[in-house]
């Protein structure tokens, strides 16, 4: 099996497990951008609402669940489909993030466990890649990863982001889990710029890895696509700057 140019499954094989490979991929696709369709709805509802309120824990819960739906079915296809292997890291940083964010309010102030160590652990096994990446980026040696769209433009400034962006969670990461927890503004700043964050790549995933694909021609991003990212970032801004100087400690 393999995909072309426009991003459909060709069939390079009428064999039984060619078929069902085939029929399985097509279906996680089909559960992949449902469950990110999801994602973005309630996520967009959830970043907006006011915060430890009704709306924004019940659209959170339902944003945390279609996050962790697509971020694993991202992963599986990031391994059937040729040279989508990026997806695979892409898809476990998502889930590392929604995770870790939604058990930063799940846990009592100041209190922390083996689940931080763990995601300790996933911080520094996704930056170990990605650092390895940038670093080949940088001084123009092949790159680590096969990749479906190029390292170039904003895709490599995409990969620049991440790279910096696993470093500082792995030392949040470290700082929680061996320094006893988070309790009051900090707290709720790490479930607020790591659940934004993963809205970020569900946006982002949607616009130049779903809605290009619809465009006539051969498969690219036109530049417009990635501006969409930018408003749950500038949402993570506002709402980081209002706890801070407001001194809003929700959820309890």
């Amino acid at each position: 099996m393999r995909v072309n140019s426009a991003g459909g499954i060709l069939i390079s094989s009428q064999s039984t497990p060619s078929l069902l490979l085939h029929g399985v991929t097509v279906v996680a696709f089909a559960i992949h951008i449902a469950a990110g369709a999801v994602g973005l709805v309630s996520g967009t509802m959830a970043v907006i609402a006011r915060k430890g309120q009704y709306l924004h824990r019940k659209a959170g819960t339902v944003f945390v669940a279609a996050m962790l739906v697509t971020a694993l079915f991202a992963i599986y296809l990031g391994f059937a489909v040729p040279d989508q292997i990026t997806n695979v890291f892409i898809g476990t940083f998502a889930l590392y993030l929604v995770t870790t964010g939604w058990m930063t309010v799940r846990r009592r102030q100041g209190a922390s466990g083996w689940f931080e160590k763990w995601a300790l652990l996933v911080a520094l096994c996704l930056c170990a890649p990605f650092a390895i990446l940038t670093f080949q980026l940088v001084f123009g040696l092949p790159p680590l990863f096969v990749s479906a769209v190029p390292f170039k433009g904003p895709v490599l400034i995409a990969i620049y982001a991440f790279t910096i962006v696993l470093g500082l969670a792995a030392v949040g990461d470290a700082r929680v889990a061996f320094a006893g927890g988070l309790s009051g503004v900090p707290r709720i700043s790490r479930h607020l710029w790591r659940m934004c964050l993963g809205l970020t790549l569900a946006v982002g995933s949607g616009f130049t890895n779903g809605l290009a694909r619809l465009l006539p021609g051969h498969y690219h991003v036109p530049t417009g696509f990635f501006l969409p990212q930018f408003l749950p970032l500038g949402l993570m801004i506002f709402w980081m700057i209002r706890v801070r100087f407001a001194g809003r400690q929700w959820p309890p």
